[in-house]
Formats: C-alpha cells, sequence, structure tokens
C-alpha cells in the first residue's frame, strides 16, 4: 500500500500527543472517494484539536484537520471520478473521520463539493472553514433583507480567519464595515482588507446593558460571551446578527430586551452540517465574489510540520488571516 505523511494525534494515560507519522492506505477511514490531498488550512478548532485545549477529537488515533482541497484519486461515488478537484469541511472529518493534515484523505462522497470554476484548490483552502463561514454569515446577513444603505455591519474577531473573509466580502458588497479587535495594532491590516473603521474589542468586554444605543444594523460575530451580548444590545430596530463562534466564551449573558422591544434577530450560522444546496451556493458566491489578489495577500502557507508548533498560537489569538496547509511542503 501507498504510504504518506500525516499528522496524527494519539492518546495515552490520559495524555493527548500530535506528531507527524508515516501511514499506509490501510489506515484510512471507511468512504468511497479517495483524495489526493493538495492544501487544508489551520483554524481555531485545528488549534483546539492539537493542542488538547478542548476534546474536540473524539476518538483516537486520528488525523486532524477540518478541511481539504484536492484531486480525486479514486472513486466510487457516482458524483465524482478520477481527476475532479474537490474541496470537504464539516461532518465531523478532524474530529471523528481523519482529516485534512495528511497528503491522502478517504471520505464519503456526499461530504465533497466540486471546486468552483475560477478557484484554484490553493484559494478553495485560503478561503477554507472560516472563509465559508464568513460567506454563510454574509449570506444569512442578507437573506435578512439587510443592504448597504441600511447602515454599518460590525464585525468582530476581525483579523481572524472568519472576520478577514467577512470583512472582503461584505466590503466587495458595498457594505460599510466596523472590525472589533484585541489586536488594534493590526488596524492597517483590516483597512487594507476593507474596515472603515477599527474598534478595540475592551469596547465589548464589560457587562452588557440591556439596551444601548442603536448603533449596528448587522454584526458577524466570532466571539460569544460578553462580546455578543453588546453586540445585541447595541443593534439597530430589526437588525440581524449571524452568530458563527466562541472565541469569547459560549455563554451569552444578556436578555430578551434586544428581541422583543429592537426586533433584533440572532442567526446561528453552521458550518459543520450545512446540506450541499447551502455548500454550493456559499462556494459559488466565494468564487464571484472574493477578490483573489487581496485574498493571497491574508494568506501564510505552512507544512505539515509547522503546524505542530501553531495550534496554541490560533487559539491565543496570535494568527492573523489566513494560514494554508501544504501537506507536501
Amino acid at each position: 500500500m501507498k504510504s504518506f505523511q500525516a499528522i496524527v494525534i494519539s492518546k495515552s494515560d490520559d495524555k493527548q500527543r500530535a506528531e507527524l507519522s508515516t501511514l499506509s492506505e490501510e489506515d484510512l477511514m471507511d468512504g468511497d472517494v479517495t483524495v489526493a490531498i493538495e492544501y487544508s488550512t489551520l483554524n481555531y478548532k485545528d488549534g483546539l484539536a492539537i493542542s488538547g485545549a478542548a476534546p474536540i477529537v473524539r476518538r483516537f488515533p486520528l488525523i486532524p484537520g477540518i478541511d481539504f482541497s484536492g484531486s480525486v484519486i479514486e472513486s466510487t461515488n457516482g458524483r465524482f471520478t478520477k481527476g475532479d478537484k474537490v474541496i470537504l469541511n464539516g461532518f465531523g472529518v478532524g474530529e471523528v473521520h481523519h482529516g485534512g493534515f495528511s497528503q491522502i484523505g478517504r471520505v464519503k462522497g456526499d461530504w465533497l463539493v466540486a471546486l468552483p470554476g475560477g478557484m484554484s484548490t490553493r484559494h478553495a483552502m485560503g478561503v477554507g472553514t472560516a472563509g465559508y463561514t464568513a460567506m454563510l454569515s454574509v449570506l444569512g446577513l442578507e437573506d435578512h433583507g439587510l443592504r448597504p444603505a441600511d447602515g454599518d455591519i460590525l464585525v468582530t474577531g476581525a483579523a481572524g480567519g472568519v472576520g478577514s473573509v467577512a470583512i472582503m466580502l461584505l466590503a466587495k458588497r458595498g457594505y460599510r464595515v466596523v472590525a472589533v479587535t484585541g489586536r488594534v495594532s493590526e488596524t492597517e491590516y483590516l483597512r487594507n482588507v476593507g474596515a472603515s473603521e477599527v474598534l478595540d474589542r475592551q469596547e465589548f468586554s464589560d457587562p452588557a446593558r440591556p439596551l444601548g444605543k442603536e448603533r449596528w444594523a448587522g454584526a458577524v460575530d466570532v466571539a460569544g460571551g460578553n462580546t455578543l451580548a453588546n453586540v445585541l444590545s447595541q443593534m439597530k430596530y430589526g437588525g440581524m446578527v449571524a452568530a458563527c463562534g466562541l472565541a469569547d466564551s459560549m455563554k451569552l449573558p444578556t436578555s430578551v430586551a434586544p428581541f422583543i422591544l429592537r426586533g433584533v434577530t440572532l442567526k446561528g450560522i453552521d458550518s459543520v452540517m450545512a446540506d450541499l444546496k447551502t455548500r454550493t451556493r456559499a462556494w459559488d458566491r466565494l468564487a464571484q465574489d472574493l477578490d483573489l489578489e487581496t485574498l493571497d495577500s491574508i494568506c501564510t502557507e505552512v507544512s505539515l510540520q509547522d503546524v505542530l508548533g501553531l495550534g496554541e498560537s490560533i487559539i491565543a489569538g496570535k494568527i492573523r488571516g489566513r494560514t494554508i496547509v501544504n501537506p507536501v511542503a
């Protein structure tokens, strides 16, 4: 059987260990499509998995990495044939099924999306799960009826992967975007990707009042906790928040006031189990809306070996933009 390199997380005596290993195809899990992985990415959830900071990995040993792009090597799924370019994210990959930090992957074809025309596999992982989640959030705001004339859109965790791509997408569509970050030193970076204004996260860190001044027509929030509670209290009448993360906290210390007095909508964004129609819509819009040159400017490429040292950095908020993983570098 063909051998390949992959990061493997194992567990012994309640201690988790991640290391680069040599595997064979017989080590892969069940699936009807085998893919030569060309790129993956480092996401927040991957950082939690590699560092062991949260119980993301639920079976051992496991190859982490919640997304990948590449070329089909072998397929018994009617949707794909050898040579097709595909994208994978979600469905428990990198959690209960071997993931993208590998040179070869085998998954169910129903989990895969065909690479949109005009997008390379590298660009697809420049987007990755973070950017795909950002697109789902933007689509949520649009489906709610929000338009640029309605007012400012707030994006929290702005220097991270979701935030960076959300700003790019919203700015391209003509929205005035206000970025919230704990790293005000990244102000120039955030303005370069499309933010009109940058606010310090500290403004959203204290316990929220039931209602504050109406400021935002919409918001994309990756934080949760007091940050999200403050954002909700400042929403304009009829506004909407797309909630897609918990970088601050899983808790939400708020009241019903924004919902029953201002008609605010809080929409949860799930990137893991979205159906094929939703996924295809998001990826087609990404291929249409993203400025690939700007996307390239926020990407850093690393090897599988490099990934092992970056888990704690991403969960500490020390990585900006997107980190592309090249498994053959």
